[in-house]
């Protein structure tokens, strides 16, 4: 069976699944029920200054749901841990004594100076735990007091507090990334420039799930008013990968460790991650909807793939498709597919024709000999891969590549099997150009 046991800087759990910063790591009873569960780790909930800080008495969550009530997304307008800075440093040692095995990380946040770290850390480093992560990322209440996203907003504070960090622990150091920010490489290469030895991302996103109409009043709100919280669920999933690869593949940050968060729900989420670079993954909002006892599915999903696929152990999957990831303009633009109808599984709904006629190419028949009938019109398909989003039966609508010296019949032109990208192509007016 394949090997799920992670060394992710020098920190061994016996998965790569660790619980992340946030409400389910908040107190003791929480994190060994985890832990019992079978969680290779944990990040606790982040720690900070005495006299801890004050959360809302109502509501914190809201949550986007799908037409099947399933949580898609989920806001949050929690902050670091309420409760004293002592009470929180005794029970992280407690657990650690408790579960050697496991990766107990700390999460800290304290105000950006250099004596609030420095006071800090020693503390932390006290009960045993396995690492540190500095919360950069955090986009309401603590950014306020120049606190989590306001630091991770910028560069130049990265490096200057990582660098503190290092010179004040002996403890790894990851820092958590927010998503809030354009270019995610920059704080990347702040925290390795500051000699961080990993980052985790991605954090929170700024945002505010809805209104209510009625009350004319953002919801969720304290007392008829609300502020903007952080969004993380199933939804980030596609933004949290995009960043993670970036940082996988930018020179600069290329092997930085990485402990990927957002969105990971089932064990292919997981691997997703994994493949683009992360060495250990974070999961908040599937333990919150779901409770801790999805890590059995987790663990159980991933080394059933790792066995059928010949991949012995978690290294072997860890950047397996960065490699992938190009930019635009590197794509061959000689490559060609078209997609093609499976008419055994077609229940002639009619979804693929209304949206490629009103929205698309109009490449798909709706009728043939009178009848309903469903076909793509090669002479117009592009292959957008449109048709395959939106039908409602899973392999009914698939792609297939166009084969060397085949005709595409949209442009007349034979395949040619050869590569080339917008850098050379005759329409570019930049192409050649040094």
């Amino acid at each position: 069976m394949a090997d799920l046991s992670s060394n992710f800087l020098g920190i061994k759990s016996p998965n790569p699944f660790w619980l992340a910063s946030a409400p389910p790591t908040d107190k003791e009873v929480n994190v060994i029920r985890a832990l019992e569960a079978g969680w290779g780790g944990i990040v606790w909930k982040t720690v900070g200054e005495d006299p801890p800080v004050v959360n809302v008495h109502g509501p914190r969550y809201a949550a986007l749901l799908g037409s099947d009530r399933r949580v898609i997304g989920f806001n949050n307008i929690e902050l670091i841990s309420d409760r004293p800075l002592q009470t929180n440093l005794e029970e992280m040692a407690r657990v650690k004594k408790r579960f050697p095995d496991r990766a107990i990380i700390a999460s800290i946040m304290v105000p950006c100076t250099e004596q609030a770290w420095k006071n800090i850390l020693p503390q932390v480093e006290d009960t045993g735990c396995d690492g540190i992560e500095l919360n950069f990322g955090c986009p309401h209440g603590m950014s306020e007091r120049g606190m989590g996203s306001a630091v991770g907003q910028v560069p130049e504070y990265i490096q200057m507090v990582t660098a503190w960090c290092k010179q004040y622990s002996r403890l790894p150091i990851i820092v958590k990334l927010t998503p809030n920010i354009t270019d995610i490489r920059m704080p990347a290469r702040a925290a390795k420039a500051g000699g961080a030895d990993a980052v985790s991302l991605i954090n929170t996103i700024n945002s505010i799930i809805s209104v209510d109409l009625e009350k004319m009043a953002i919801y969720p709100n304290t007392d008829g008013a609300g502020s903007h919280g952080g969004y993380c669920g199933y939804a980030v999933k596609p933004i949290a990968l995009n960043m993670v690869a970036e940082i996988a593949r930018d020179p600069e940050t290329a092997g930085l460790p990485i402990s990927g968060i957002g969105g990971i729900t089932t064990w292919r989420d997981a691997a997703e991650f994994l493949t683009l670079g992360a060495g250990t993954v974070q999961v908040c909002t599937a333990a919150m909807v779901y409770g801790f006892k999805i890590i059995e599915d987790l663990c159980a999903g991933l080394a059933s793939f790792m066995d059928s696929h010949g991949y012995p152990s978690i290294d072997q999957l860890v950047g397996k498709a960065v490699p992938t990831v190009k930019n635009w303009n590197q794509l061959n633009l000689n490559y060609v597919e078209k997609a093609v109808i499976n008419q055994d599984l077609c229940i002639k709904c009619g979804r693929c024709h209304i949206v490629c006629e009103d929205t698309s190419h109009q490449a798909i028949f709706a009728t043939k000999n009178g009848e309903r009938y469903f076909e793509i019109n090669e002479a117009e398909c592009v292959g957008c891969n449109l048709c395959v989003s939106v039908c409602p039966v899973a392999d009914c609508i698939s792609m297939r590549a166009l084969q060397v010296g085949e005709v595409d019949q949209r442009t007349g032109h034979a395949v040619s099997g050869t590569y080339a990208n917008w850098t050379t192509h005759p329409n570019n007016p930049g192409a050649g150009c040094s």
